[in-house]
């Protein structure tokens, strides 16, 4: 049983709706402002599962959240998918044209860029989380600023949205996976998805040879990500996500990748969200 999860940032944030969509409004949060951080709550057993996004159908991939899930031998024990609504918001009785600074997510102020090159007044200011900066708004009735949130952090903190889904592309969805320190206790019949992780001798025809194995055992790559290693400088490993019909044929492909690939590792065994 679940008792306590970490997330990304405070309440209002992005990874606390996947957290009560995924766990339930119930679920005990423990709010981190870095990925860093919420890991080490679940290293030092302070919580039992961490919520993390790791790529986004705009932004792409969040690099550095593939290394930490290796590096801690984590484990990815479910995923969500959460369609992202940008919303600028600040104190009430503003416009647009009173906000002089907008604070944010580095990602959200990236996936909103079109909207301010329509707003060259405001100045845009990177910061640690997107509820948090509604919050502090909030509590220092901060008048000239504005925050992109959610639409939950709006009415948590009473703040007015100016406006609504200024994310440049409309259909911005981000996919979070549940991360555990242990596998996921599903049956072979439910578990449908895999995330993999390998390294392969840099030679000609290495990485082909891996997704025929792949295509031979039915195995849909659904995702590929590769990842600089860093002892050894334009050597890379690569995080692979693949679905599939039958358990069986994963279990005949990764028999044979453990052999072919080097550091072959399952990071995950689950059931695929979509």
């Amino acid at each position: 049983m679940t008792k306590a999860v970490a997330i990304q940032g405070i309440q209002g944030s992005f990874h606390h709706i996947v957290a009560q969509q995924y766990f339930g409004d119930s679920v005990l949060l423990l709010e981190c402002l870095s990925f860093d951080e919420a890991v080490n709550s679940l290293l030092n057993k302070k919580t039992d599962a961490v919520v993390m996004a790791l790529e986004n159908s705009i932004a792409g991939s969040i690099i550095p959240n593939y290394a930490l899930i290796d590096t801690h031998d984590l484990h990815i024990v479910g995923e969500q998918y959460l369609d992202i609504q940008h919303h600028l918001m600040a104190l009430p009785k503003q416009e647009i044209q009173d906000i002089k600074e907008v604070y944010s997510h580095p990602m959200a102020l990236l996936q909103c860029k079109a909207f301010f090159k329509t707003h060259p007044h405001i100045k845009l200011i990177e910061d640690k989380d997107t509820a948090e900066v509604a919050q502090r708004i909030q509590t220092q009735q901060l008048k000239g600023v504005a925050a992109i949130a959610s639409q939950l952090a709006a009415d948590l903190f009473k703040l007015e949205i100016l406006a609504k889904s200024i994310q440049t592309i409309q259909r911005n969805e981000t996919r979070f996976v549940i991360v555990k320190r242990d596998n996921a206790d599903f049956s072979n019949e439910e578990t449908n998805k895999a995330s993999l992780k390998f390294e392969l001798e840099h030679k000609r025809g290495s990485l082909a040879t891996i997704l025929n194995v792949m295509s031979d055992c039915q195995l849909n790559l659904t995702k590929i990500q590769s990842l600089p290693k860093i002892e050894t400088p334009w050597k890379y490993a690569f995080f692979v996500d693949v679905t599939f019909d039958s358990y069986s044929n994963f279990q005949k492909a990764s028999s044979i990748l453990e052999i072919m690939a080097q550091d072959f590792k399952i990071l995950g065994q689950y059931k695929h969200a979509k």
